[in-house]
């Protein structure tokens, strides 16, 4: 382990092999057959993907031998603790339960956004490490800890998590989660007050400070001003800053270079948008926390034509109001309904023309615009026509006759056909759910 903490960099040590273990070794001749321990099966396909190599040589170096590596998921029996009476269940006892939820309260965090809520993915697996690590180890492991995507990853839940778990396994410690807005009226306040010392008495006197957008100080100067004494203030002492953005630090235009050269100082990780099986965990996840019985056909059919967890989540809540309101069972044809009545307004890419929407189909699946409206009905002319029809209709909101004149002259039968053709693939093929995605994302 001291020959590994010497070769990579402390934040990687931290992550990947802080909680690994030598579970056992056996000699075969002029080899050894070691087993390395690892805490859960994401580390060990990590490790052994990416530092097999590093560990073989450390360990043939101080074993003297040459070594046979197996990895295995197994929990280090020397780092094992007595379960602490704050990581019982939160309402496992009232009164302590209570207690809690007020401790949340004070902190500004919801008692729902808890790693144990936070579904993972290729697409933020190093997010959720490293929020992870710091959870456990506040200022040691990335200080600061900066977390960037779009709206609607899991940027929020992911930073909220840390303070959870920090505040369930401590509720003594100094927590505070706020808004980039919020620290601004904050400091507006106590200018306005005079109370410009109590607002420091807040704020730079944390365990841990989690601030999300921190874009919108971005431009204000006795803002960034102040958040640099605190940011100072609280790093200095050994506090723990967890930062969320929808760009990152290099891309936030009017930011103070010394912000933004601390910001680079910690750990930059992105969280990308969520891909279909993503969205599938969480759309069980989300309909678990509400109370909805779904199928496993159902999930994919939500998560199939919703693109972010909001979505998802905007989706499962009128469903919940449709089996209350008519006392109807949730049903297949249920979610569809749904569906179109999102359609029908047009939700997504409202603002694109249809000229715009064909041009990026056509440029996607590599057709000429003549093809795509034309009358081929060879299936590499054919599937590209529907899924501009489905689009179109379905993203767009355009009526079925003008889609028909759109894609060169059909009736309305013809695209009816199209989008319950690609209604039924999206459900079914994850290439097409892809396909789709990205054409939307082009547009």
């Amino acid at each position: 382990m001291e020959i590994i903490k010497v070769s990579v960099s402390p934040a990687i040590f931290s992550t990947w092999f802080s909680q690994t273990h030598l579970s056992s070794t056996r000699d075969i001749g002029e080899r050894v057959v070691a087993e390395v321990g690892c805490p859960t099966s994401f580390t060990k396909n990590t490790i052994e993907s990416r530092y097999f190599g590093l560990v073989q040589d450390s360990l043939n170096k101080v074993l003297g031998k040459s070594c046979d590596l197996i990895f295995i998921v197994k929990t280090n029996p020397g780092l094992q603790k007595p379960p602490e009476k704050s990581l019982t269940p939160l309402f496992a006892n009232e009164k302590d339960g209570g207690d809690l939820l007020e401790v949340l309260q004070k902190a500004r965090l919801r008692p729902s956004f808890t790693f144990e809520n936070f579904a993972v993915s290729s697409s933020n697996q190093m997010a959720h490490a490293a929020a992870e690590a710091v959870s456990q180890s506040l200022g040691a492991a990335y200080n600061p800890l900066f977390i960037w995507g779009g709206v609607g990853v899991g940027k929020t839940h992911l930073m909220a998590s840390v303070g959870n778990h920090v505040l369930r396994v401590d509720p003594n410690r100094k927590v505070i989660f706020c808004t980039g807005e919020d620290f601004t009226n904050d400091i507006v306040e106590g200018i306005r007050n005079k109370t410009t010392q109590a607002f420091r008495n807040k704020y730079r006197k944390l365990d841990l400070l989690l601030i999300d957008d921190i874009q919108f100080i971005a431009g204000k100067e006795g803002v960034q001003e102040e958040f640099f004494h605190t940011f100072n203030a609280v790093t200095s002492v050994g506090g723990q800053i967890v930062l969320t953005s929808d760009r990152p630090p290099s891309e936030i235009s009017k930011l103070e270079e010394r912000l933004r050269s601390r910001f680079e100082a910690g750990l930059i990780v992105d969280v990308a948008p969520p891909d279909f099986e993503l969205r599938c965990a969480i759309t069980q996840i989300k309909a678990r926390e509400k109370g909805i019985d779904l199928t496993p056909e159902q999930a994919q059919m939500i998560a199939a034509n919703s693109e972010s967890a909001r979505k998802i989540e905007g989706l499962l809540t009128k469903l919940l109001t449709e089996i209350h309101v008519k006392k109807v069972p949730i049903t297949n044809e249920l979610i569809e309904s749904s569906f179109a009545k999102n359609l029908e307004t047009g939700v997504g890419l409202r603002r694109s023309t249809p000229d715009e929407v064909t041009e990026v189909v056509s440029k996607y699946y590599q057709v000429g615009k003549r093809l795509l409206l034309g009358d081929s009905r060879a299936r590499p002319i054919a599937r590209p026509r529907q899924v501009l029809m489905y689009i179109l209709r379905t993203h767009l909101g355009i009526p079925l006759e003008e889609v028909g004149r759109v894609v060169g002259g059909r009736d309305h039968t013809t695209v009816m056909h199209a989008v319950e053709k690609i209604t039924q693939l999206a459900t079914n093929d994850v290439q097409m759910r892809e396909d789709i995605l990205k054409i939307k994302r082009s547009v």
